[in-house]
């Protein structure tokens, strides 16, 4: 059992959310909303000579490299309201009403584009994130070098809940971008004054099963974060570091 002094601060990882947003005429997107909140961990009295007290080093550089994921939140957000605005205004029009359409489908797409650098960003966070993580292999190791079962138990379960929430991650930057590629040809097709209905709801059918999917990631990612914020939790207990919720966090 590793011993510490002093008493240790969680804060806990928000979890992505997905708000399904319905549009007339059976048009219908999901909007993905990227948030991640910092689960940060104060330690104090820790030398970090141990398999565990490495382990806690580079967890903790994890949630460091993954706080540009918050980054990407606020800006996200505002494009994807401000889409959901250009949309409606769209729909509404005639064709009589080209000019506007025009000019709001331009707004849409550079909002778009936007919206790809926001989660190119989000995905070089992840990816950062994953190969820092996956250092910690070599302290498992040495936990099962050195014999603690229980410990080195918690820390495989910890490794491969947090590599599943990679992959899930990987699965919803695919999608989310499928769905933004058939965000753009929508908005291409709407400048077009001869485009036929039937192929615009085609579209939007198109859409819709993509942002499902993205909807589905966000869900399973979501349950993999809470996953893993409680087996580390778990995990730094059985190391016999005391924790407790940060103030900030119970607030929330």
């Amino acid at each position: 059992m590793i011993k510490t002094k002093g008493t240790i601060i969680v804060k806990v990882q928000k979890n992505r959310y997905s708000n399904k947003k319905v549009r007339r005429k059976q048009m219908k997107r999901s909007v993905l909303i990227s948030t991640i909140m910092l689960f940060t961990i104060i330690a104090a009295g820790c030398n970090f000579n141990s398999p565990s007290e490495k382990m806690y080093d580079k967890l903790e550089e994890v949630v460091k490299i993954e706080s540009g994921f918050e980054e990407q939140q606020d800006p996200l957000v505002k494009l994807e309201k401000k889409e959901q605005d250009i949309y409606s205004k769209i729909i509404s029009l005639g064709l009589e009403d080209m000019d506007e359409i025009t000019k709001l489908s331009d707004e849409a797409l550079e909002s778009i584009s936007k919206r790809k650098e926001y989660m190119d960003k989000e995905a070089d966070s992840i990816k950062k994130s994953q190969e820092k993580f996956e250092t910690i292999t070599t302290d498992i190791e040495e936990l099962e070098k050195k014999e603690e079962k229980s410990l080195k138990d918690k820390a495989d379960n910890l490794y491969q809940t947090m590599m599943a929430r990679y992959d899930e991650h990987d699965k919803l930057y695919a999608n989310y971008i499928e769905g933004l590629n058939s965000d753009k040809k929508l908005y291409e097709m709407f400048k077009d004054k001869d485009v036929n209905m039937d192929d615009l709801e085609k579209q939007v059918k198109k859409i819709n099963d993509t942002y499902e999917k993205v909807y589905e990631n966000n869900k399973t990612f979501n349950e993999l974060t809470k996953k893993y914020n409680d087996l580390k939790v778990d995990f730094y207990k059985e190391a016999g570091i005391k924790i407790k919720m940060n103030e900030e966090e119970e607030e929330k």
